[in-house]
Formats: C-alpha cells, sequence, structure tokens
C-alpha cells in the first residue's frame, strides 16, 4: 500500500465512525438516555484533550526543537490562534447547542435541527485539521511524527465520533425526522472532516516550516471545542459525575493509543 493510499484510508477512518454511530439511529427506539450521553459526552472530551497533547501539542515542540527555535513559541502562537479560530466560527456561525433553545452565532431563520447539526459540524473541524496535520507530517518525512503514530490519532478520533454519530441523529428522531433522514444528518455532520484533513494537508504540504504552529493551532481548537460545548454538556443535569469518568476513560484509550502505536 502506497503512501497516498494510506493517508486516504486514514483522513476516511474518523468519517466510518461517525457513521457507524449514526447507523444507531436506524436500530434504537427513542432518544439516548441522558446518562449514556453524559458518559459519551464526557469520552469524546477525554479523547480530544488526549490527542491534543500527544498527537499535537507534543510533537509541534519537538520539530521546533529539531529546527533549533524557541521550543515553546510556535506552540503557543499557534495554540492561541486555533482557540481565536474556533472562536470566531462560534461567533460567526448559526448554531444550536443540545439541552439549550438559544441559538448562537449570527441570528438566522434556520430551524433547530439544522443548527444543532452546524454545532457538531463546527466541532468536527478541528478533528479533519488535527488528522491532516499530522498525515502532512508524515508525508514530510518528519521524524517527531511516525504513521503509526498518525494512525492511533485517526482511530481515537474515530472511536470519539462513533458516540457523537449517534448523539446528532437519535435527538431527531423525537423531533419528528424520519430515521433515514436523521442517519444521514449525523454522516453529514462527519463529511466536514475529511474535507478539512485534505485541505490541511494541501496547504501544510506548501508550507512544512509552519508544522509545529500548524499542530499547535488544530490542538487549540480541539481544546476550544471540548471546553466550550463537549464538558459542559457532559456536565449539565444531574449525574454529572458520569461524565467525569467518561472523560477518564477516553483520555486513558487515546492515551494508551498513541504511546503504544506512536
Amino acid at each position: 500500500m502506497n503512501d497516498s493510499i494510506k493517508i486516504l484510508a486514514g483522513i476516511i477512518i474518523p468519517l466510518i465512525g461517525t457513521t457507524l454511530g449514526a447507523a444507531m439511529v436506524l436500530f434504537l427506539k427513542g432518544e439516548m438516555k441522558p446518562f449514556m450521553r453524559k458518559l459519551l459526552l464526557g469520552f469524546a472530551s477525554g479523547v480530544m484533550i488526549a490527542a491534543s497533547f500527544w498527537s499535537l501539542l507534543i510533537p509541534s515542540i519537538e520539530i521546533t526543537e529539531a529546527q533549533g527555535g524557541i521550543a515553546w513559541l510556535p506552540t503557543v502562537v499557534g495554540f492561541l490562534l486555533g482557540i481565536g479560530f474556533l472562536l470566531l466560527l462560534d461567533t460567526v456561525i448559526p448554531h444550536l447547542h443540545m439541552n439549550t433553545d438559544k441559538p448562537e452565532g449570527k441570528k438566522s431563520k434556520l430551524d433547530k435541527n439544522t443548527m444543532l447539526i452546524l454545532a457538531v459540524t463546527l466541532h468536527n473541524i478541528p478533528e479533519g485539521m488535527a488528522v491532516g496535520v499530522v498525515f502532512a507530517g508524515v508525508h514530510a518525512n518528519s521524524a517527531t511524527i511516525s504513521l503509526a503514530g498518525a494512525f492511533a490519532l485517526t482511530i481515537g478520533i474515530a472511536i470519539q465520533n462513533f458516540p457523537e454519530g449517534g448523539i446528532i441523529s437519535l435527538p431527531l428522531i423525537g423531533d419528528g425526522v424520519s430515521k433515514r433522514r436523521a442517519f444521514l444528518y449525523g454522516v453529514l455532520s462527519g463529511v466536514v472532516e475529511p474535507i478539512g484533513s485534505i485541505i490541511t494537508i494541501l496547504l501544510t504540504s506548501q508550507i512544512i516550516p509552519l508544522l509545529p504552529y500548524i499542530l499547535a493551532f488544530a490542538a487549540g481548537a480541539m481544546i476550544y471545542a471540548v471546553v466550550e460545548e463537549l464538558i459542559p454538556e457532559a456536565q449539565s443535569g444531574e449525574h454529572s459525575n458520569i461524565g467525569t469518568i467518561g472523560v477518564a476513560i477516553g483520555f486513558s484509550i487515546m492515551m494508551i493509543l498513541d504511546v503504544a502505536l506512536g
């Protein structure tokens, strides 16, 4: 299998996770129980936090050190730019978080279901960037980013995308959306990830010296999504400790994947 096919497989894996999760709507009856939703949201948060550190921030520092630069500078700059980028999108794109009827972003006439999908799509953007930038590093033969490490990241994101696919699709049934359409909406929310990966790979391959900045940028964007959306939803209402347990499990699994395969 040549490098191009490996990279293509890597960027498709997260979408497969989302698709399988969305497919739960075809087999399950009713909405996801709050207990399970909190656990899965926490799990997704843990995966994204661990991936940000082990797969993005640490490689960013190591690459800068290998280049003879100030180890922390590109990482801090990229991280803050990533936070700012997601903050900008969060401010501009109309979207609606779960468990609330108050839309965020610019005012629009979009319906509730569309804005819920946009909320999930919004935090899928940094995941797509993260996958793209690590495979760009592999393509550039970076000594600090291995193919196994890149696949560890993409598998970890696919694992946390599985519950996300269900979380976006299952509630739509309660709003009168057909199962097939709810499944389609769940899949479409994840399509942004391979698109973001491809764009990131194309851009990064042209500006390899900026790889440490882009790695940290993706990490900042992911952390913003976790802090702004996933953790608050996992901690809302009763039994918030379930979300915390989910974070611990997700973080541990992603850490094991990255250390064992990276």
